[in-house]
């Protein structure tokens, strides 16, 4: 942990560690700016638990919430600013359940590096489901209309979100629970790989890692 934690933060940093094991792990993925942490934010409002590793250059969110009658507990990870391709630690992808992929649809660059994101994703998860978001429309709508080949080919869950007026977001982080659910109940036969992490990452260290402050 840091030499030195700001008291407003040593009571945050002491519940956020801790707190017990959550049942489902969402991943955010995409270019830098692309608005990723704001998404999350307007999502939660203020409901949530944050914490941040400065070793590996994360943060998590735990939120918890009801559905379909059943309480889960939560953590979105997000990126912390470090995204690089080939530079998130293994522990980032380990366990995820669902992926949102993020690219800003008024930065073309951001949507030709999904190709990247993605390939990256799936060497560590090759079987997670992931939904692809544009965000920023409300910048310019016209993007709404535009073909995304890529996406297309890819055959996933696609939509177009606003983190600045809220548009759509809630309901593409409902979706990525929906299937991160599915996702635990019902893994693919063939994910053995997944399965043996699963028994053993904590004595490869390649659990969560520890909790610090900023």
């Amino acid at each position: 942990m840091d030499s030195f934690v700001p008291s407003s933060n040593k009571k945050k940093v002491k519940e956020a560690m801790e707190l017990p094991p959550a049942d489902l792990k969402l991943i955010l993925l995409g270019d830098s700016a692309v608005g990723k942490s704001k998404l999350v934010e307007r999502f939660l409002l203020n409901d949530y638990e944050e914490r941040t590793s400065s070793t590996h250059a994360l943060t998590m969110y735990r939120h918890n919430t009801v559905h379909k009658d059943k309480e889960y507990k939560i953590d979105i990870w997000d990126t912390a600013g470090q995204e690089s391709f080939n530079k998130l630690h293994p522990s980032y992808y380990y366990g995820a359940h669902a992926c949102i992929m993020v690219f800003d649809a008024t930065r073309r660059v951001t949507y030709e590096n999904l190709k990247v994101w993605y390939s990256e994703m799936r060497s560590h998860c090759p079987h997670i489901p992931c939904i692809i978001i544009a965000n920023k429309i409300d910048l310019d709508p016209r993007t709404t209309k535009r073909s995304y080949k890529y996406i297309e080919e890819l055959k996933v869950p696609f939509n177009f979100v606003s983190a600045a007026d809220g548009t759509n977001v809630v309901q593409i982080f409902k979706d990525a629970l929906d299937l991160a659910i599915d996702y635990k109940q019902n893994p693919p036969k063939d994910d053995f790989m997944a399965e043996v992490m699963d028994l053993l990452g904590e004595d490869l260290g390649l659990g969560p890692p520890k909790t610090v402050s900023k």
